[in-house]
């Protein structure tokens, strides 16, 4: 079953985006706003949760889809004709933690308020340009709180910057976690059956609470997709068709998702605060969708189908926040993505871009031999420089060189500056990656130099 639809019509007068309602095709009848610049688009269905049904890099779709449902008609009671969880796919915001134990426990999905319910949306423009989009929720009896989204984009970069906020609408205290939930889509984009190289990771906590720094939820405690590796700190996630859940109490503050096959990766940042209480201990978790058997909630082992979809979840969430009445707390988070080289594996992250293999600079007869390859999440230029044992500059290796999220930056392929010498108190190379305006964004990678 093909799992990517494309929604409806995109709408561009003078530079700005407006609303593009899908129901202007035949049977299509969900209405969808688009945010858009010219690398990436988003795009938001208030009537379903207020989910970002579809988030897309360049022709890349990263989301997983449900066509089954997609842009039908959304019944009266916002569930399925038997009360079941009508999963839309894309990304969407539950409370956390979740369970049927109590109301201290969310016991969804399916939810018809939170996750079902239609959102109401607010619009923001700049200079004739919609870039900013806030969905707010229904209020949830059942909870005591609202949900709202502000969704934020930027001119020349992959950035989405999201502030996720709960309000507590009871008469009496809450508390919840904030939990966002991206489905991804895992799905062979070149034939049938599941893309054998799909990848999550995610910096493993030092300080773990967690012996193997990680916690097996559901599904086999053994699972072959849960690849550790404990040398670099690194917990590698490897989609494998079978069903399974881990947590992660992960304290770096990122989590990247990998299409390896193709080479995209989307990669999650946002804060970790050390100290502070997080629902399942965790605030990172993967779901692995599949076949298989899982005891879920102390409930006995139930079997998932054999054809259940090709999709995978990256999770983050929030710390506990403790809400009297009428209090909020608002959790902010940013989305990028970039291309990278196809079967490649991500090592390191920082706001500018993806590191897969880790800048090498060896100097072999007098000359700088590099490697090295990342993914940027702005469009821009880069420079190499040359620092002296303190990081101080000593002159440029490169000329400015073009970079954008839509093509992986490969070292190797970088021409260095023309007659070049290297001084002998030259001791690292470092990346620089400037805006198209030319300013500084901040260092991509540095390494020592190598000598003979």
């Amino acid at each position: 079953m093909k799992k990517i639809y494309q929604f409806g019509l995109l709408v561009l007068i003078s530079g700005a985006v407006l609303i593009a309602a899908g129901n202007q095709q035949p049977n299509r009848s969900w209405d969808y706003i688009n945010l858009k610049n010219d690398i990436i688009e988003i795009q938001v269905v208030p009537k379903i949760g207020g989910r970002v049904i579809q988030y897309k890099l360049g022709d890349y779709s990263f989301f997983w889809v449900n066509e089954d449902l997609a842009g039908k008609k959304i019944p009266q009671s916002r569930l399925g004709p038997n009360g079941e969880w009508l999963n839309y796919g894309g990304d969407k915001v539950w409370p956390a933690p979740q369970g049927q134990d109590n109301e201290q426990r969310w016991p969804g999905p399916p939810d018809p308020v939170l996750d079902g319910g239609p959102y109401t949306a607010e619009l923001t423009k700049e200079n004739d340009k919609l870039t900013a989009i806030k969905l707010t929720s229904e209020e949830d009896k059942r909870s005591g709180i609202q949900f709202s989204r502000k969704f934020k984009i930027f001119d020349d970069s992959t950035r989405v910057s999201i502030e996720a906020t709960m309000e507590n609408i009871d008469t009496k205290p809450r508390r919840w976690g904030v939990w966002v939930v991206t489905q991804f889509d895992t799905s062979n984009r070149h034939g049938d059956g599941h893309n054998k190289n799909y990848w999550a990771y995610c910096p493993i906590n030092p300080d773990s609470m967690y012996h193997k720094g990680y916690n097996a939820m559901f599904g086999l405690v053994g699972h072959l997709s849960y690849k550790p590796d404990y040398e670099n700190g690194m917990m590698r996630v490897h989609y494998d068709y079978r069903v399974g859940k881990i947590g992660m109490d992960s304290s770096a503050g990122w989590l990247a998702t990998l299409d390896a096959t193709d080479g995209y990766v989307f990669v999650h940042r946002f804060t970790y605060e050390p100290g502070r209480a997080y629902p399942d201990n965790a605030s990172v978790e993967f779901w692995l969708n599949g076949p298989g058997e899982i005891a879920a909630w102390g409930r006995e082992i139930e079997k998932m189908p054999d054809d259940t979809a090709y999709l995978m979840e990256s999770e983050v969430l929030s710390p506990f926040a403790s809400l009297e009445p009428g209090e909020s707390y608002t959790f902010h988070y940013d989305w990028y993505t970039a291309k990278v080289p196809p079967g490649s594996d991500v090592t390191a992250c920082n706001d500018i871009g993806v590191t897969c293999k880790p800048l090498s600079a060896k100097l072999c007869n007098g000359k700088l031999v590099l490697d090295g390859s990342y993914g940027i999440f702005y469009k821009g230029s880069c420079c190499l420089v040359l620092l002296d044992k303190d990081d101080n500059e000593i002159k440029k290796a490169s000329a400015e060189l073009p970079v954008t999220p839509l093509k992986p930056l490969i070292l190797s392929k970088i021409k260095l500056a023309e007659g070049l010498t290297i001084p002998d108190d030259a001791e690292k190379l470092a990346v620089y990656i400037y805006d198209v305006k030319g300013q500084l964004l901040d260092e991509l990678a540095k390494g020592q130099i190598q000598k003979n």
